[in-house]
């Protein structure tokens, strides 16, 4: 008997060694950045339960150091199989090769819902009409306040359109004294300029996106008003180096209004004093409408501006030959669930609208202006050159700001940087090439 058994224990015996055998278990390398790559190993258990076999091996990269490494790994051929990448990095990846395009695989019994992401930041993941990535979290910019500095000043509610907002600084500053301010607006960012520039129609680039179009005059109408603000003594000319500590400075009324992201929400609620705490809220940007400098550029319902697209994306490498399983994972990630649970991890805002529906997020009074802000959003333009664009905005608007150049000087100047950063790009296209 035991002769005739012993050959069936043996194969039994095999089969559940080959089950237990860990060369069967596919390991997917994700690369995240900041306090994500830190937060995301939370959510991970959850995706190993339902998919045993495999398993994930979270790569934790500083936001400093992201971009190079990424180039880096691409160069070595050592991509990871997904990795998290800042939406505006899309552009310049995809000129690479490096991202597998998801059209297909959205195509094929998806459930990821595009409908269900908010469109202007959907948009910055699509490149000639494809699909490269995903949305992770989303980011963009609107108003922190000041509600009992507004309320002083004769503001019960938040004004409705640039010129009101203007108006409620000038009463601010007024209240303030010599020595504070009405807004904080750092110099050395170059979001507003361009926010305020989108928000009156002009194009930035021109000619397929060869050259800068900043001497356009709805760019430089823009630009004129952001400069306004600065030389009506209504925000300091300082970076945010110089500011030693804007939370404390915000608390003792140094200034009443800063333009800034959702990540503030939490440090807001964490490093202003708790008698503060009731004093402070969040509002859209508003539109200029029938003001100058933009008349007839102001949303359709008259009061919300545009703001910036702005957040994180999650891509899988073209080359990675597990490409199915990290797939699964980011699929897993984009679930409304979730990313509600992601945002409770880490103050992120989900990129899918009914996240927004968990009780953690619709309770939370500071988060709502950004859902409405959300709605009316707008990418730069979609090339990899415009992250070094977009410093030479903030330089050449500081040069402006300090009196060293005049505005058609700081905006020709401007130009002339832009169109040599663009050369690569002329010299492409003019051969029937993609940049």
């Amino acid at each position: 008997m035991f002769r005739l058994l012993s050959p069936i224990i043996l194969l039994i015996l095999g089969l559940v060694g080959c089950d237990s055998n860990p060369d069967r278990i596919v390991t997917v390398e994700f690369w995240a950045m900041g306090q994500e790559g830190e937060r995301v190993r939370m959510l991970l258990p959850e995706f190993e339960r339902r998919h045993p076999g495999i398993r994930v091996r979270v790569q934790q990269l500083p936001w400093s150091a992201a971009h190079e490494k990424l180039l880096t790994a691409y160069v070595g051929r050592t991509m990871p199989d997904i990795f998290q990448l800042g939406n505006t990095w899309i552009p310049e990846f995809v000129a690479l090769r490096a991202i597998a395009p998801l059209d297909e695989r959205l195509r094929t019994g998806s459930n990821l819902a595009l409908h269900d992401y908010f469109p202007g930041i959907l948009a910055t993941n699509r490149l000639n009409g494809h699909t490269y990535a995903l949305p992770w979290y989303v980011d963009t910019r609107l108003f922190f306040y000041r509600s009992d500095l507004l309320a002083a000043a004769g503001f019960s509610t938040p004004p409705t359109g640039w010129d009101g907002w203007r108006q409620a600084m000038t009463r601010l500053k007024g209240l303030a004294g010599p020595d504070r301010y009405a807004i904080l607006l750092p110099i050395n960012e170059w979001q507003l300029p361009v926010i305020l520039a989108l928000q009156c129609g002009a194009p930035l680039l021109r000619d397929q996106d060869r050259y800068g179009d900043f001497r356009d005059p709805r760019f430089r109408a823009a630009f004129a008003f952001y400069l306004g603000l600065f030389e009506s003594d209504l925000a300091p000319p300082v970076s945010n180096a110089q500011m030693a500590n804007l939370y404390q400075e915000f608390a003792n009324g140094s200034f009443a209004l800063y333009v800034t992201g959702p990540w503030n929400i939490g440090e807001f609620g964490r490093r202003l004093p708790a008698a503060i705490q009731p004093d402070w809220n969040t509002a859209p940007l508003p539109g200029f409408g029938d003001a100058p400098p933009c008349p007839g550029q102001d949303p359709e319902n008259g009061a919300i501006g545009v703001s910036l697209a702005g957040g994180a994306s999650l891509a899988l490498a073209r080359t990675s030959p597990r490409q199915e399983a990290a797939w699964l994972l980011l699929e897993f990630l984009a679930e409304p669930a979730q990313q509600a649970h992601f945002y409770q991890l880490t103050g992120d805002l989900p990129a899918r609208q009914t996240a927004w529906n968990d009780p953690a997020l619709a309770g939370n009074r500071h988060a709502q202006a950004f859902r409405q802000q959300l709605q009316y959003v707008q990418a730069t333009p979609p090339i990899p050159e415009w992250e070094r664009i977009a410093h030479r905005i903030a330089y050449y608007a500081e040069l402006a700001i300090r009196k060293q150049m005049s505005v058609d000087e700081a905006l020709t100047a401007l130009d002339r940087d832009v169109d040599q950063i663009l050369a690569k790009r002329r010299w492409l296209l003019e051969r029937g090439l993609i940049p």
